[in-house]
């Protein structure tokens, strides 16, 4: 499976439960990576999208070799094993955090590519693409 998750500078993930940040161009830019594939989610993040999703909260467990799994408040430690490549979108700037993804599940992982954009409401976001 591949993971896309967004961070912010310290690695944060979410705030009170809550996803720290949202931008509707990188939304978009995901829907055209994850163009003809299968996109699984929770319900907490289906919210952001409106097509080619497959919803359950158990979809960690459920998705196979390929597909892809937008992660916003699940801890994916469990998973290492299964994950072909994780795409990192950088938020460059520090918010408030709870919940942080950790970096030792980049270990065995190497940086392929890095591509930057404008988003809507962040002038930069930086997608960093993990693989074996």
């Amino acid at each position: 499976m591949n993971i896309i998750v967004c961070l912010d500078d310290k690695n944060g993930m979410l705030f009170n439960k809550r996803r720290q940040s949202s931008d509707i161009r990188l939304i978009d830019r995901i829907k055209k990576i994850t163009q003809g594939a299968t996109l699984l989610m929770n319900s907490y993040s289906a919210k952001q999208f409106s097509e080619n999703l497959i919803i359950d909260e158990n979809f960690l467990n459920i998705a196979k070799a390929g597909e892809f799994c937008f992660v916003e408040n699940c801890d994916i430690k469990d998973y290492k094993e299964k994950i072909e490549k994780i795409i990192i979108y950088r938020w460059n700037r520090v918010y408030p955090a709870d919940m942080h993804f950790q970096k030792e599940i980049l270990e065995g992982f190497r940086l392929a590519s890095t591509y930057e954009f404008e988003g809507n409401s962040h002038e930069k976001i930086t997608e960093e693409i993990y693989a074996i």
